[in-house]
């Protein structure tokens, strides 16, 4: 189980590097049911994977100067500020049994679960249509990053999801960056919302830091893999085909956790 997962931390680490985004939404499913990691310690270690590897691979867009930094401070400081107030704040104070009905519970790892379970269905979506759809906006609407910086937030504070399925359309959508340059920047907000995530609920955690660090260096090594691939393997076919994917993962976490 362990060589499976590892290798399948090379796999998220090449889809941050390709499509900006999906990262987190595998890391979760792979700690939970392949290493067994309960689901509210398993998001603190998907934001620490996730801030890490996006960092990592940000230094290339760097480098080449497609990093719009005034979206993303727009976009990443409301987010940041939602993320640490929902890890340090709430998500402590949620109890581990949220309903208890006679034939039926519902726990705080199991609404974790399926929370996250419905965005990979939500973010499957975004990633199957057409980029094209996200293209008819005619102004930037700061507004709107703002708002949706929140959103991204508080959802990557409760289920621990870099977002990216929501910064990349909001970044084409609203601020009419190429899909190069959303990528780009989604990685450095996705690395700052993550990593402010993961020191707002490390105290409440407890880590096994041996896993969690040969975890990051797997997808480290796939990020690179990413980037590199990034130049001759066009986005928009990658993207639809890892989106099926997701579909169908989240579908199954959704019957796994209900039946």
């Amino acid at each position: 189980m362990l060589i499976i997962a590892y290798t399948l931390a090379i796999f998220i680490g090449i889809t941050l590097g390709l499509i900006g985004s999906g990262g987190s939404i595998l890391t979760i499913p792979v700690l939970v049911y392949l290493m067994h990691i309960e689901p509210q310690s398993a998001t603190t270690y998907s934001l620490f994977v996730v801030g890490i590897v996006s960092l990592i691979g940000s230094y290339k867009c760097f480098q080449e100067k497609i990093v719009d930094f005034r979206i993303a401070l727009l976009f990443g400081l409301p987010s940041v500020i939602s993320i640490f107030i929902m890890r340090k704040f709430i998500n402590p104070i949620i109890p581990n049994t949220i309903l208890d009905a006679q034939n039926f519970s519902i726990s705080k790892n199991m609404l974790i679960m399926l929370v996250f379970a419905t965005f990979m269905i939500l973010a499957s979506v975004v990633m199957i249509k057409p980029q094209k759809q996200f293209l008819d906006k005619k102004s930037i609407r700061i507004s709107h990053l703002v708002v949706l910086g929140i959103i991204v937030g508080i959802i990557t504070g409760f289920v621990g999801v870099g977002g990216g399925f929501l910064i990349i359309p909001s970044l084409v959508f609203y601020a009419k960056m190429s899909m190069k340059k959303a990528v780009a920047t989604s990685l450095i907000i996705i690395a700052t919302n993550a990593l402010f995530g993961f020191v707002g609920s490390v105290s409440n955690a407890t880590i096994q830091w041996d896993i969690l660090l040969t975890f990051t260096a797997f997808a480290t090594i796939g990020i690179f893999i990413g980037r590199y691939l990034v130049n001759y393997v066009p986005n928009e076919r990658v993207k639809p085909i890892f989106g099926w994917f997701v579909l169908i993962t989240g579908i199954y976490i959704l019957i796994r956790e209900i039946f």
